[in-house]
């Protein structure tokens, strides 16, 4: 936090307790002065009595509850306390005494006294009443600041995360799209100069269009079919895909590089462990929510692992709890020969 935010900071809290003490000097001064059908009484004594309530409340809270409770000394912060309410007792009887009138408990009845057991009790009692409401008006103002902090801290930590995961995939496409071009100039074909276009778009849209948040649907899909044109002139006609897309997408936003990774997963496996690779993507918009669905063949009994160095299924899995918590479902399952991935987001 700079120190411009810091003053500001404290600028408002300043001005949060000067609006609590106007509003509860202005109840007390009300409140007695139509008890006693006194409002010069009632603004002189609450005058003298208001600098000890704030001394009080802001040693309680400031010093004895993180010096003593918050160190589980209760029984020191009690005998504390006490002391504190004989002090503020003498202090605040001798005060009114010789500024504001002899009469020290006015609204006593029949022989009560001042310095009494009764007199003493009243005092503290309404003492304890402020201590209580401004200890409790700040542990609720310390929860909700703690709360907010937590919160802004898991936010950090789950951008920072989604960033170094983003920026795991990001070089592993670069490696493979490499490996597709530098296949072609071995064979010293033509089709290497489409690559080389091809390339240009992809380092374009993780270079720039990448590092947004949010994309719409519909380059996410372009970006999708170029991905899969170069894998086609890297294995030619080993390969058979298609896209298909149901209901109207214009509009829709989705998170970069979501869907890409399942598609790569894809060509690892199905090109691997099938002379011919038979792959489909579906986009459908069901509501408010947007199912994406990618088949290939797929033969379990030659299958290897999931992904070079854990980029995958499971990094993926941990990119969707960062961006939708649990309000999104990712299945995966084999179906005769076809390896079926189906995730469903929320369109937001």
């Amino acid at each position: 936090m700079s120190v411009n935010e810091m003053l500001v900071k404290k600028t408002i809290a300043l001005k949060y307790h000067l609006y609590f003490w106007g509003i509860y000097f202005m109840i007390n001064f009300i409140r007695w002065g139509s008890y006693f059908n006194d409002y010069s009484y009632s603004f002189s004594s609450n005058l003298v009595e208001f600098p000890l309530h704030i001394v009080i409340v802001y040693f309680n809270v400031y010093y004895l509850i993180p010096k003593l409770i918050f160190k589980k000394k209760y029984v020191l912060y009690v005998i504390s306390l006490i002391l504190l309410l004989a002090i503020h007792y003498i202090i605040r009887s001798g005060l009114n005494y010789w500024l504001v009138t002899e009469n020290l408990w006015p609204e006593a009845q029949g022989t009560q006294e001042a310095f009494g057991f009764n007199h003493i009790l009243a005092v503290s009692i309404g003492e304890l009443y402020v201590i209580g409401i401004t200890a409790a008006i700040k542990f609720t103002v310390d929860f909700i600041d703690e709360r907010n902090q937590n919160q802004q801290l898991r936010e950090l930590q789950y951008k920072t995360e989604l960033k170094y995961l983003k920026a795991q995939m990001q070089p592993h496409f670069f490696f493979n799209t490499l490996n597709n071009l530098y296949a072609l100039t071995l064979k010293k074909s033509s089709q290497a100069s489409d690559v080389v276009l091809r390339l240009s778009d992809i380092m374009k849209y993780i270079i720039y269009d990448a590092s947004k948040k949010r994309l719409p649907l519909i380059q996410e899909i372009n970006y999708i079919d170029n991905y899969i044109e170069l894998e086609k002139l890297r294995y030619e006609d080993s390969i058979e895909s298609e896209i298909n897309i149901d209901g109207t997408i214009d509009g829709i936003q989705v998170p970069s590089l979501l869907f890409l990774p399942f598609i790569e997963n894809s060509f690892k496996h199905g090109v691997q462990n099938n002379k011919k690779l038979k792959l489909t993507v579906f986009f459908e918009k069901a509501g408010q929510y947007l199912i994406f669905k990618v088949l290939n063949n797929f033969d379990i009994e030659k299958s290897e692992s999931e992904t070079q160095g854990g980029i995958g299924l499971k990094n993926m899995q941990r990119r969707l709890e960062i961006l939708y918590k649990d309000n999104f479902d990712l299945k995966t399952e084999v179906n005769s020969d076809m390896f079926v991935v189906t995730l469903k987001i929320p369109i937001l």
